[in-house]
Parts: structure tokens; sequence; C-alpha cells
């Protein structure tokens, strides 16, 4: 295992001490708890996003912690959800009087740890809690962590554009409105090429041929829908594509905001090529692409693979997904 570390047992810890001096403008940190928070925060009158999950999957959550995103991320150790403790604490620090929003994914750890965070946080300070659980990857129905779809790309799109709306002022009932439609719009589907290594492990989570490919892998190393043989970038698109849009409610859409996402170990021509075939299926199927985004956003830490993310979306997604955004992770408008 080559990487730059020094205690397996530290990564957690000194990647957010270097997250801290990388960003001394935008973010602030409690150490302590492993809690990112926007520097600027907590705002008055302004519903609080809260979000997390297990480390390893930069620049999620934490990268997208700032003005137009998340209020705070709690980040849990590799690939492990965040405890109770720090969501409270995280709840109750973003709350400006407006109630708080927790966005999570569908992975059985984080929603059991949000759930009990919520009530607690209720019940000692009065802080009023929605909460909204994405689960828009349709490799499987249930996994080892999920019970249902499991929570993935879309959770980037929805933490964007919830994340301006809260910034405009919505109420919380609206941010969590609006929350579920996107989840409700939006469908994913990865493939890996290769396996990750966690820190602790020091070895693969799974075995892959040179020559084969994990269809519908989880951002864990959950195993997809099947192994298949390495293909052609063109045939990986619609391997990817076709199940997502079989799954798509399209009715009423004035377009799609489109990911194409890398896992951490791909490169970004890659992603690219990979980027025009998924584009030119889609204006094959009839889906206009209304926005697109290219990179590593949701990664599994050194995996090679890629996913892809398909949100329908009507006119105020779109507006929203523009309006400005200044995170470590996205940043444009400003």
């Amino acid at each position: 295992m080559k990487k730059f570390i020094n205690d397996p047992a530290d990564v957690v810890a000194e990647a957010l001490r270097g997250m801290a001096a990388a960003h001394p403008d935008r973010l602030r940190i409690d150490h302590d708890q492993h809690i990112v928070y926007r520097k600027d925060g907590p705002k008055q009158g302004k519903v609080g996003l809260v979000s997390g999950g297990g480390s390893g999957h930069e620049p999620l959550h934490g990268g997208f912690v700032g003005t137009g995103m998340l209020d705070a991320a709690c980040a849990g150790e590799m690939f492990t959800s965040p405890v109770p403790d720090q969501m409270i604490a995280a709840t109750q620090e973003v709350d400006g009087g407006a109630g708080v929003l927790h966005i999570v994914k569908n992975y059985t750890g984080d929603v059991m740890n949000f759930e009990m965070a919520a009530e607690l946080a209720a019940d000692d300070a009065g802080t009023e809690v929605v909460a909204v659980v994405t689960d828009d990857d349709v490799a499987v129905q249930d996994s080892l962590f999920t019970a249902g779809r499991r929570g993935t790309g879309v959770t980037v799109v929805l933490e964007k554009v919830v994340g301006a709306a809260a910034e405009e002022g919505a109420s919380l009932s609206d941010c969590a409105a609006l929350a579920e439609r996107v989840n409700a719009s939006g469908r994913s589907m990865g493939v890996a090429l290769t396996s990750c290594t966690v820190p602790s492990a020091g070895k693969p989570t799974f075995d892959l041929g040179e020559d084969e490919l994990e269809l519908g892998v989880g951002i864990h190393g959950e195993p997809g829908r099947e192994r298949r043989p390495m293909a052609s970038a063109r045939e990986v698109a619609g391997m990817m594509v076709e199940p997502v849009l079989a799954e798509l409610d399209r009715a009423g859409s004035e377009g799609a905001i489109v990911l194409l996402n890398g896992m951490g170990g791909t490169p970004l021509i890659e992603l690219y090529l990979l980027y025009g075939e998924v584009a030119r299926i889609l204006e094959q199927s009839g889906v206009t692409v209304a926005r697109s985004l290219v990179g590593n956003y949701i990664t599994s830490l050194e995996m090679a693979g890629a996913s892809v993310t398909v949100v329908t979306a009507d006119d105020e997604m779109v507006r929203l997904w523009d309006a400005p955004v200044n995170t470590p992770g996205l940043r444009w408008g400003v």
C-alpha cells in the first residue's frame, strides 16, 4: 500500500487539519468533533443545512461547506457513519432560528444516527429539524449497507440546489420539499475498474481482474449488479445511462442536470471522453442537457471508475444550480 499518510488511525484528523490550513477564508473546523463549518455561520434567519458521512468520498461532504451549499458537514471515520454527538453539535451550531435540514445518504448507519441526532437536538435545544434521505442509485434495491437504493451522486446536486434556496431565505418546509423533489428527479449508476484500499485495511476491498469491470459498484466498494468483461468507453456509457433512463420520470422536465463523476482514480481526460459518450446517448434518447458537471465530486478513495447522475430539472432547479456558490469543491458566480 502506497499512500501519503502517517498513521492510518490519524488520516481523518490530519486531513481536516490540512483542510483548515488550505481554506481559512471559507471554513472553520471543530477538530475535536471532526465537523466542518462555513466560516461566516451561523446565519440568523437562514435554514441551516447539515450533511455528513464516512470520510474517503472527498470533496463530499466537507468540500461542499460554504456560501450557497452546506452550513456544516460531519466527518466520520473512513467509510463509517459519523456519530450522533457530531450531528447534534453541528445541528445546534448552525441553527439560526429558521430550523435545520439534514441531508442524509441512504446508508443504514447514516440514517439511524441522523434520526437519533434530530430527536436529541429537538429535545435539548428545541431545534426544528427535518431530514431528507437521498436514494438515487439504480444499481441495487438493497445492499449490506442500505434498505432500498443507495444515496450517491444526486446528493451533490441536491446540496447545491437546496443550498442556494436556503441562501435566498427559503423556509425549512420549502427547502425540504425542494430536496425531496430533486431526489425524486435524479438517478445514478456507477462502474468500477479497480477496487480501493482503506488505509486501516492495507489491501484492496475487493478483487477485480484486469479484464473485468464491476457494474453498479457502491461508493464503499459494495457489490454491484454484475461483473462484466472490460469494454470500450462507448459500451460502458451505455451500461450506465440506460438503467438510469429506465427509471427516470421525464414528465414536465425542462432539461437535465448531468453529473459525470470520477471515483478518485480515473484521470480527467478519460472522464471527459466518457462524458462525450454519455451526452451522445442522452441526446439520442431525447434528453436535453441543461447543465453538466464533470470531475471528482463523490469519490471512493483511489478507486478507478465513474458514475453518472441525471436529474430531470425544472426552471427553478436550473436557476438555483446557477446561483453563486463558494466552497472548496464547487465555486462559481462569486
